[in-house]
């Protein structure tokens, strides 16, 4: 185990084990014959770790974790070479099923809530994580050993909507960038706090504003006025089939997406389209050459079984192909 965070971290509060399978027709009541299960490491922040790690970022993954799938869990990360810190939790890690039926190509994802985690367990894992920090205000020699923070997915149960907003200000104190993908409640709090970015998609901006948010005008003027509120410094909007928007202090550029069909479900492309997105950020691209990495890597992610991810020699193939953004 490392002595220090390294110079990305990402947090996954409500991880999974996440199974994928296929079967040749959904139907009530019948027994279902499925193919071969695939298992992999899941949960927001954990996909975006191990897309983050393929790229080649000096990245870790904390996660809270329990029982026999936590343990799995952490046996798959560890195959793959991702760094990782398990903090225990008494709950079990849950499973997540995800069934792709062939006759029709649509896919059927079952999403369980997640185990109680008490106040206890997540304030031990911040805590631990700033511990590894420099001293709030003291002097530095050189930039923080960590860059940023990649918080990604739900809360479990037992856990306040605050948690995230909480965050926040611990990376403010600490001097690190935080990235943030959820919804709901927790997505209002944190950004009251502020972020460094925030990785909406369109369905839930529109559910957090309570607006239809109908067309490009109006997704500009909604990802700017949360910059210019400083909710976020950085606003990436996902917009499904239509691409994505990105917001910045700079200006706003929006890319359309790549005509690629999901052969195996959409599973984890929006968190293939975050890790490139802060991996070209953190590498010192400017915005509008990130979007395109974010766009190039959540079309690789159609490409790929399950929640195998983006595999990096076709993000590498397909940023080629996206257009340059469109200025807004």
């Amino acid at each position: 185990m490392q002595t220090r965070p390294a110079g990305i971290v990402t947090l996954t509060l409500n991880p999974a084990l996440d199974l994928a399978t296929t079967t040749a027709q959904v139907a009530p009541t019948h027994k279902l014959r499925c193919g071969p299960v695939q298992r992999f490491p899941g949960g927001g922040g954990i996909n975006v770790a191990r897309v983050l790690h393929r790229l080649g970022s000096d990245v870790e993954a904390w996660t809270l974790a329990g029982g026999a799938a936590g343990a799995q869990m952490g046996a798959l990360l560890a195959a793959e070479g991702v760094a990782t810190r398990l903090h225990p939790i008494a709950g079990d890690t849950r499973e997540n099923l995800s069934v792709v039926e062939t006759s029709t190509g649509r896919e059927f994802r079952f999403v369980l809530p997640g185990p109680d985690v008490t106040p206890d367990e997540w304030q031990a894992l911040l805590t631990d994580l700033t511990a590894l920090m420099p001293e709030p205000g003291a002097e530095r020699a050189a930039p923080p050993a960590t860059r940023w923070w990649v918080a990604s997915g739900s809360l479990p149960p037992g856990l306040p909507d605050t948690i995230y907003a909480d965050l926040a200000h611990a990376a403010r104190r600490q001097g690190v960038r935080l990235a943030l993908d959820t919804s709901g409640p927790a997505l209002a709090a944190a950004l009251q706090a502020g972020v460094a970015l925030v990785k909406p998609s369109l369905r839930e901006l529109r559910e957090l504003l309570q607006q239809p948010l109908e067309g490009p005008a109006d997704w500009h003027r909604v990802a700017m006025s949360l910059v210019q509120q400083g909710q976020a410094e950085v606003v990436a909007l996902s917009l499904g089939e239509q691409g994505a928007l990105l917001a910045t202090p700079g200006g706003t550029w929006q890319a359309p997406a790549l005509p690629t069909v999901a052969q195996h479900g959409t599973t984890g492309a929006g968190d293939c389209f975050l890790a490139a997105l802060v991996w070209a950020l953190d590498r010192g691209d400017a915005p509008p050459e990130a979007l395109r990495w974010g766009i190039a890597a959540g079309a690789a992610a159609l490409q790929s079984p399950g929640t195998s991810l983006a595999a990096t020699a076709d993000v590498q193939r397909l940023v080629a192909q996206v257009p340059t953004p469109t200025a807004l």
